[in-house]
């Protein structure tokens, strides 16, 4: 029996494949193991090469695997694309309708089941993805039952005739496999998982969860790729706290609204990918004058412009932070799992209120829309805080305005909600005094933008940074953000098996940037290496202009459109280290 192993299903968009990995996966998980799961699908409604990969594990896993042990395929294309991924006795099950055909050095078994046929057979081929499913659950060797039960999930609202047509094309699909194979595949038999309860969600749910537990009770948002399902979550769950999530015209009357429901008092965000922030930008810039707390979720894909907007990439980091006009404070978020993405959105929320400024949770595709297991969520963490809400203002005999951009010894003023009495002010996008007159003056101006550049001096931010470090003086640290955090502790278990002491370290607040959780495992180390998912290594120019070392940084990029996986970092690292060797060999021979 073996403790893990991956499985991915491929063929046409809008095929079946999406819900194929739902119900398999949620049966999975039912049973108490491990998932990771990672989406490959076009830009497009209908059409065009499309695959889910799960990774099955009875331990705690957060990356996804470099090979594949069965593959589900609905088209040839599917085995064409797939098929180098396949180890050494892998499966592939495939729909005979194609007449399907393996590579000839593939040590791979086919086994071509009539699918299409067999769901034809029960009055529609829309059900060829439950025949799928059930081939390849029996090769595992897994009850039945327990998938029986996420077919029932899955179809009961469509009333019980549905339901028994997909049970019995799930018991069909699994016999006519077993007895090609004659019975469960020895080297496929799963270790039984450890039974316990576990979420299996996607970071844009856990998001969005976050939210909702944070007091968020409005979000106004422009459906994009890949953040839209954070707005089709609380479409669903805000109606039920008091809430509303309101689809606007586009991302600029998305953030002015957000910001607009924040000054009134009303927890509000807004998310988008990397054209939508751009939209963004100068809105972004009147929270920060007006500081005027808003959280806004930037989910990261392929850019520029359309760029690659099904696929991923973490190339916003500038655009986060150096993007708006002029200068203002601001907090950027990265995330770097499941967990994460929940309670850093609640942090996000009391971070914004408690300094008044913009917080971005800036997160990757891959980590929004990968389907991960994680730990029952902890309610009796959540902690609210809402910063400086005037309740009680005292009158002013002089009928002046109340201060609500007072210079205070924090920088931080206090806010007067509309309708609180005393609390009449004025709010201005120009410059203005604290009372919020506008005001030229360049005495004024001064203060007041020492008073909003000031206010992030004494930020706190729990675990700024994630550390595993085994080692005092590590040959080599690898650094990273947002989902490379699993593929990167993969790669450490195969160095550290050779006697190479590493340590990784997460950047989760990108801005401002923690120099001084960063900068003492930079000196420790002898090499550096910044894994990130773009083309001109953004986080490790921030890591130099921030801390330095620029001689001991080496980028490992990759922004092709896909994540890393833990062969390329092993064999990037492997690469760095020889080539520190070389030098010093040449530099020996010289001497």
């Amino acid at each position: 029996m073996i403790s893990q192993l991956s499985w991915k299903i491929g063929g046409q968009q809008g095929e079946g494949v999406e819900s194929t990995d739902r119900i398999f996966s949620t049966a999975l998980n039912r049973l108490g193991y491990y998932l990771y799961g990672y989406r490959h699908f076009s830009s497009r409604i209908k059409g065009g090469h499309t695959n889910n990969k799960i990774r099955i594990s009875t331990k705690p896993i957060r990356a996804i695997s470099d090979d594949l042990d069965i593959l589900v395929a609905f088209d040839q294309e599917s085995i064409d694309f797939n098929a180098h991924e396949l180890r050494e006795g892998g499966v592939v099950v495939a729909d005979a309708k194609f007449n399907p055909t393996i590579p000839d050095e593939s040590k791979t078994k086919l086994f071509a089941v009539p699918i299409t046929a067999i769901a034809e057979e029960l009055g529609t081929s829309l059900m060829k993805n439950m025949v799928a499913s059930g081939a390849s659950w029996a090769l595992l060797g897994l009850p039945l039952e327990v998938f029986n039960k996420a077919v029932e999930e899955e179809f009961g609202r469509k009333g019980p005739a549905i339901v028994e047509k997909n049970i019995e094309a799930v018991r069909r699909g699994a016999e006519y496999v077993l007895e090609l194979a004659g019975g469960p595949i020895e080297g496929l038999k799963l270790e039984p998982a450890d039974g316990e309860q576990k979420l299996f969600m996607i970071g844009n749910d856990a998001i969005a969860l976050g939210a909702l537990a944070a007091g968020c009770r409005i979000m106004s948002a422009y459906p994009i790729t890949p953040a839209s399902e954070i707005m089709e979550y609380l479409i669903k769950k805000l109606p039920k706290f008091g809430g509303t999530v309101v689809q606007t015209e586009d991302e600029i009357a998305a953030i002015t609204m957000a910001i607009g429901s924040n000054y009134a008092g009303v927890r509000t965000m807004t998310a988008s990918a990397g054209p939508g922030l751009a939209l963004m930008m100068e809105a972004i810039g009147l929270a920060g004058m007006t500081e005027t707390p808003v959280v806004i979720v930037d989910t990261q894909r392929g850019g520029p412009s359309t760029g690659l907007p099904t696929k991923q990439e973490q190339s916003d980091i500038n655009a986060l932070i150096y993007g708006t006009h002029g200068e203002i404070p601001k907090i950027v978020l990265s995330p770097s799992s499941i967990e994460e993405c929940f309670y850093d959105t609640i942090h996000a929320f009391n971070l914004a209120e408690e300094y008044q400024v913009p917080v971005i949770l800036a997160t990757d595709l891959q980590l929004s829309l990968g389907k991960q297991s994680c730990d029952v969520l902890d309610y009796n963490k959540i902690v609210i805080n809402r910063g400086k809400i005037a309740s009680d203002i005292p009158d002013r005999e002089d009928g002046s305005l109340f201060k609500r951009f007072e210079l205070t010894e924090d920088h931080v003023s206090t806010r007067a909600l509309p309708g609180t009495k005393n609390g009449i002010h004025h709010v201005t996008g120009v410059e203005h005094d604290e009372s919020g007159r506008p005001s030229e003056s360049p005495i004024n101006r001064k203060n007041m933008m020492d008073k909003r550049l000031s206010k992030l001096d004494n930020l706190k931010v729990e675990n700024a940074v994630h550390v595993q470090a085994t080692h005092e003086e590590p040959d080599l640290l690898i650094i990273g953000m947002g989902s490379t955090g699993g593929t990167i502790d993969q790669a450490r278990i195969h160095l550290e098996a050779e006697g190479i002491k590493t340590s990784h370290l997460t950047v989760r607040l990108l801005h401002p940037f923690p120099v001084n959780d960063v900068l003492p495992h930079l000196q420790k180390a002898k090499k550096v290496i910044v894994l990130e998912n773009n083309a001109t290594g953004q986080l490790a120019d921030l890591i130099k202009l921030n801390v330095g070392f620029r001689e001991k940084i080496n980028n490992v990029l990759k922004y092709d459109g896909n994540p890393f996986l833990p062969s390329e970092v092993y064999a990037e690292s492997k690469k760095v280290l020889s080539s520190e060797d070389s030098a010093e060999k040449l530099s020996k021979e010289l001497v």
